[in-house]
């Protein structure tokens, strides 16, 4: 038998193999570039995906826009939520409350009436809102339970009330 070595080269898929050997049967070096080329090929697919997706990851940290820091994002998030309650209030009483407040029937206080609000502003938003789900009466009138609308939420009566309080400062 006679030893044979040397370099082979072949192509597959633009993939070059060149495995060196030092076998003396040329079918089993037919065999050892065959399996390397497979195993070569069944790397690539294994793997190609993950560097892809490692390679957007990368990339993506090149954005140049700042992006905002997670308290500015808790901010606006926070202020979007406010103003949702704040339309939802305004909507509340436009439907439910003006009927009463903007006239100032039974001692109903006026929105943007500083005087009249002061006193019930420094008890503080959850008292008012309280008075104004179950109902009081006071030095100058009095104020059915939710305004004498039984359907609105406690939710509902609280914006509202927030959007009277927001006009009266």
């Amino acid at each position: 038998m006679s030893h044979q070595s040397g370099v082979i080269g072949s192509q597959r898929n633009n993939i070059i193999v060149t495995p060196i050997f030092s076998i003396s049967d040329p079918k089993a070096i037919q065999l050892h570039t065959i399996t390397l080329v497979s195993f070569t090929t069944m790397t690539i697919k294994v793997f190609a995906p993950a560097v892809v997706i490692g390679s957007l990851f990368i990339l993506s940290a090149c954005n140049p826009e700042k992006l905002p820091a997670s308290d500015e994002v808790y901010e606006s998030k926070e202020e979007s939520l406010a103003e949702q309650k704040l339309d939802e209030g305004k909507k509340i009483y436009e439907s439910n409350c003006a009927g009463c407040h903007d006239a100032g029937v039974s001692g109903a206080p006026k929105p943007g009436d500083k005087e009249a609000w002061r006193d019930r502003i420094s008890l503080g938003l959850a008292v008012m809102a309280k008075k104004s789900i179950e109902g009081f009466e006071g030095k100058t009138g009095m104020m059915p339970p939710k305004g004498g609308n039984s359907t609105l939420t406690d939710s509902e009566i609280t914006n509202a009330v927030n959007f009277m309080t927001l006009k009266a400062r």
